[in-house]
C-alpha cells in the first residue's frame, strides 16, 4: 500500500537547498488533525478530556506550543522536560510529572510549577515529604503485575521497575490521606505502541475496578484516572491505525458500568499519548550517497543510527519511500545503512525497493516520535536539524543541526597545554 506524503519531490528538493540532509521534518497539519481527532473521540469525558503529550516522544518547544494550542498538557519525566513545558506557558495541572528513581530537585521543580506529581513507589512518599512536602493533589502509578499482560516493548508488568503493587497503592492512599493530601489521581502504563483496542479497554476496566476498591477500603475519591499512553501507530503499510472512536466507545461503556453506576462519577479521564500524536507526522529525510555490492546489496545514506535508533535498537520497521520513484516497481533488495561503526546501523534489512542511485532522496517514515529524541553522539556524529512544515506550505527550522563546536562545547581544550 502506497504511503501518502505531505510534500512533493519538488518541494523537498527546494527545502534541501536551504537545509542540508539529513534532517527530521514534521507536518504541522497532520499533528493538529490527529490532536483534534483524539479530543473529538473523547468529548464525553466529565470535566473535559485531557491528553498530556509525552514530551519524551518529541521534546521540541515549537511542537509543544502547537499541542498546547490544541488543548494538550505535557507529560514530563525529568527536569529539562519540566522546563520545556514551562517555556511554552504550561503550568499547574496542565503538567503531569511521572518519574521513577527521581532526585528531590526534580520533585521541587514539579512542585514549583504546581504539576500533578505522580509517584512511582511507596518509599517515595516519605522521600517527597522530607524534601518537598506532600502536595494537596497527588497521584500514584499502579503496576498490576500478573493481572495484566504487557506487550513486546513494555514487557511483563511483574518484571517492570515501575509502579506500586495493589497492596502498596491501597496503603499509599491511606498514608497520603493521613499526611494531608486532599485530591487524588490514579495512573498506569502497561503497553507501548499497541494497536489492539482490547488492551486499552482491559486497562480501563482494571483501573475503574481499583477506583472502587480505593473508595471502599480507604474512603478516598479518585478525581482523575490516567489511562496512560501506548496507543500505537501503523508503522507497516499493512497495519491499521487504532480506531479512536471505537476505543472511546468501549472505554465509555466501561466507565458508565463501573464508575457512574457505582456512584464514583465524575472521575476525569486523561491520557498521556505521545507516539500516536506526532509519530506518523515525522519523516527522516536523507540522501543516498553510496552503493555497495559484496555478499549483499547496500545503499549507504547520509543519516545513521544516531539520527534514528529504533531500527537498530528494536529491529523496528520504518517504511521507506524513494522520492520520485513511488511508482517504480521494487525490483531490488537492499540493506539501507548509515556510516556508524556498528553493524546494527541499518534502517532496513533485505528491503524490496526501486533501484536507488547516489543522490536519490530517501524518506524514512514515522519518525515523529522517539526519532530525533533518541539521538546520540557516538562516533562523533552530530544530531540533525528539525524542520516544521507549516500548514501554509512554508518551512521553518525549529532546531538547528549540531556543529562540531557544539560537540566540543563541554570540553576545555585550553587545559591540555599544562596537562
Amino acid at each position: 500500500m502506497q504511503r501518502v506524503l505531505p510534500f512533493s519531490k519538488d518541494q523537498m528538493e527546494r527545502l534541501i537547498e536551504e537545509f542540508p540532509t539529513p534532517f527530521h521534518l514534521y507536518d504541522e497539519r497532520g499533528i493538529r488533525e490527529t490532536a483534534r481527532r483524539l479530543y473529538e473521540a473523547f468529548d464525553w469525558v466529565p470535566g473535559g478530556f485531557k491528553n498530556f503529550f509525552a514530551v519524551k516522544a518529541l521534546p521540541n518547544p515549537y511542537i509543544l506550543k502547537i499541542l498546547k494550542e490544541e488543548g494538550m498538557g505535557a507529560d514530563c519525566s525529568s527536569l529539562p522536560e519540566l522546563v520545556l513545558a514551562e517555556k511554552v506557558g504550561l503550568s499547574g495541572e496542565e503538567i503531569m510529572f511521572t518519574s521513577n528513581n527521581t532526585p528531590y530537585w526534580e520533585y521541587q521543580k514539579a512542585w514549583e510549577l504546581g504539576a500533578r506529581i505522580n509517584l512511582d513507589d511507596i518509599t517515595h512518599i516519605p522521600y517527597l515529604e522530607a524534601h518537598v512536602g506532600i502536595p494537596e493533589f497527588i497521584c500514584m502509578r499502579y503496576n498490576p503485575g500478573p493481572l495484566k499482560k504487557g506487550n513486546a516493548i513494555i514487557g511483563h508488568p511483574e518484571e517492570s521497575k515501575y509502579g506500586f503493587t495493589r497492596e502498596q497503592i491501597i496503603e499509599g492512599y491511606r498514608l497520603l490521606k493521613e499526611k494531608g493530601a486532599k485530591r487524588f489521581g490514579l495512573h498506569t502504563m502497561v503497553v507501548s505502541n499497541e494497536l489492539n483496542v482490547d488492551y486499552f479497554e482491559d486497562t480501563a476496566r482494571l483501573l475503574f475496578s481499583l477506583v472502587a476498591e480505593v473508595k471502599e477500603e480507604v474512603g478516598v475519591d479518585i478525581e482523575f484516572i490516567n489511562l496512560g499512553g501506548g496507543i500505537g501507530i501503523p508503522y507497516r503499510p499493512d497495519q491499521e491505525a487504532v480506531d479512536l472512536y471505537e476505543l472511546s466507545r468501549r472505554i465509555k461503556a466501561a466507565y458508565d458500568e463501573m464508575i457512574v453506576r457505582r456512584g464514583l462519577y465524575p472521575a476525569q479521564i486523561v491520557m498521556e499519548n505521545g507516539r500516536m500524536v506526532t509519530g506518523p507526522h515525522g519523516f527522516l529525510i536523507t540522501r543516498a550517497i553510496h552503493r555497495k555490492h559484496t555478499y549483499k546489496r547496500f545503499i549507504g545514506v547520509d543519516a545513521c543510527m544516531a539520527n534514528l535508533m529504533r531500527p537498530g535498537m528494536y529491529g523496528a520497521y520504518h517504511h521507506i519511500t524513494v522520492l520520485g520513484k513511488e511508482d517504480v516497481p521494487p525490483s531490488e533488495v537492499y540493506d539501507v545503512v548509515g556510516s556508524l561503526c556498528e553493524n546494527i546501523d541499518k534502517f532496513a534489512i533485505d528491503r524490496a525497493l526501486p533501484p536507488i542511485e547516489p543522490g536519490d532522496i530517501i524518506v524514512i517514515h514515522d519518525t515523529g516520535a522517539h526519532g530525533h529524541a533518541m539521538g546520540f553522539n557516538y562516533n562523533g556524529k552530530l544530531r540533525s536539524a528539525e524542520i516544521l512544515l507549516r500548514e501554509d506550505g512554508s518551512a521553518v527550522c525549529i532546531r538547528r543541526a549540531e556543529t562540531v563546536d557544539d560537540y566540543f562545547a563541554t570540553l576545555d581544550f585550553s587545559g591540555l597545554d599544562d596537562f
